[in-house]
């Protein structure tokens, strides 16, 4: 059974939210409920960004947050990099089988695939910013 993150797209759903209502402190009660979250998964992200700079933070009972920077000047990769998210896949660590051809070699080649397939991913989310998000949002909500 496949494992399944949803740190990145937790942490985009969050930073769209508060790009949304630029200038605005939300909660992380409105967040968690955006989001449809447990909100102590909503604020271990909220922590995650706060800690790359991308949302400033006001905890405490009337604690809310904002934007750090325009939207516009945040991208996904910034998102993707701040929430931690494990790489597009992983190479398996099961014992290599030495008298076996594939077993011997295939770790090394997938690595080079990982490696081309991340960096591909990565050059992707560079491109995207908040701003762009949200335009796409607003669009879809007309």
């Amino acid at each position: 059974m496949s494992v399944k993150s949803v740190q990145f797209t937790v942490a985009a759903h969050i930073v769209a939210a508060l790009g949304f209502r630029p200038g605005e402190e939300v909660s992380s009660a409105t967040l968690a409920q955006s989001v449809n979250a447990d909100p102590t998964f909503v604020r271990k992200s909220l922590s995650k960004l706060s800690k790359a700079g991308l949302v400033v933070t006001r905890r405490g009972k009337s604690g809310a947050s904002v934007l750090a920077r325009p939207p516009r000047q945040i991208t996904l990769l910034d998102i993707y990099r701040a929430s931690a998210a494990p790489p597009t896949f992983a190479i398996h660590s099961y014992p290599v089988e030495k008298k076996c051809p594939i077993s011997s070699h295939i770790k090394e080649c997938m690595s080079g695939v990982l490696s081309e397939a991340q960096g591909a991913f990565e050059k992707s989310l560079a491109k995207i910013t908040v701003a762009d998000l949200v335009r796409q949002i607003r669009e879809k909500t007309q």
